[in-house]
């Protein structure tokens, strides 16, 4: 499993906000005010209309992000058939592509894709999912990504008894594997994804609804710091 690389001085804790959230009629400068705000990461949500309700962003747009920001694109597939897909995403720009063990495509097929392509791999979990779904692959993955909300859409309130595969994976993979939740999180909530073990925060709502994007990315990292457990 790919780990973080931080050392003395540089954060342990990686903020993603969650393009889902913006604004997509300014979409180019709302991702370079989160870069210009300290943001690590974008994460994009990709959804087919089919394993989720709801119907996002395809290639195009990632490779327009591409052009316009150096910040790590994080590409999660809510697709039902996410192996489709891989290749486009990957020459559009995704520096790490994300796809559900719940989707109807083989892990070891998307896993090889992703790595293929040379780029990072994670697995993705929703909240009913029992975590034993993904064991069998999380050493084969770069990142473990923990749904804290049913997904499809943003805005939604945290599901936080699905924090507790945070904490089982936490232990199970170590202090520096990257453990990434998504859904629900916030100023507040933010304590408990990182007091259970999440390294990597995705946050929608919580940025893009703020006019001060730096503040509340500050807020985010520092709180997640403060109560990062890499042992829980």
């Amino acid at each position: 499993m790919w780990g973080l690389l931080g050392g003395e001085g540089v954060s342990r804790i990686i903020v993603a906000p969650s393009i889902l959230s913006a604004d997509f009629a300014r979409l180019g400068s709302e991702v370079a005010e989160i870069e210009a705000g300290g943001a690590d990461w974008v994460h994009i949500d990709v959804m087919d209309g089919h394993f989720v309700p709801n119907i996002t962003f395809g290639p195009p747009v990632v490779a327009c992000l591409r052009r316009v920001t150096r910040l790590f694109l994080d590409v999660h597939l809510m697709l039902e058939r996410p192996l489709r897909f891989v290749e486009a995403f990957v020459e559009a720009g995704a520096d790490l592509v994300s796809f559900h063990i719940e989707s109807k495509d083989a892990p070891a097929d998307v896993i090889e894709a992703v790595r293929s392509a040379g780029k990072k791999v994670a697995i993705a979990l929703n909240p009913p999912t029992p975590l034993e779904r993904v064991l069998p692959w999380i050493d084969a993955v770069d990142m473990v990504l923990v749904m804290t909300v049913n997904p499809g859409f943003g805005g939604q309130g945290m599901i936080k008894e699905a924090l507790r595969k945070v904490v089982e994976l936490r232990r199970r993979l170590g202090e520096k594997a990257l453990i990434e939740v998504d859904g629900g999180v916030n100023a507040e909530t933010v304590e408990d994804a990182a007091r259970s073990g999440a390294n990597v925060i995705v946050a929608g709502s919580a940025v893009f609804k703020k006019t001060d994007r730096a503040a509340i990315i500050d807020t985010l990292r520092k709180k997640a710091e403060r109560f990062f457990n890499p042992t829980p």
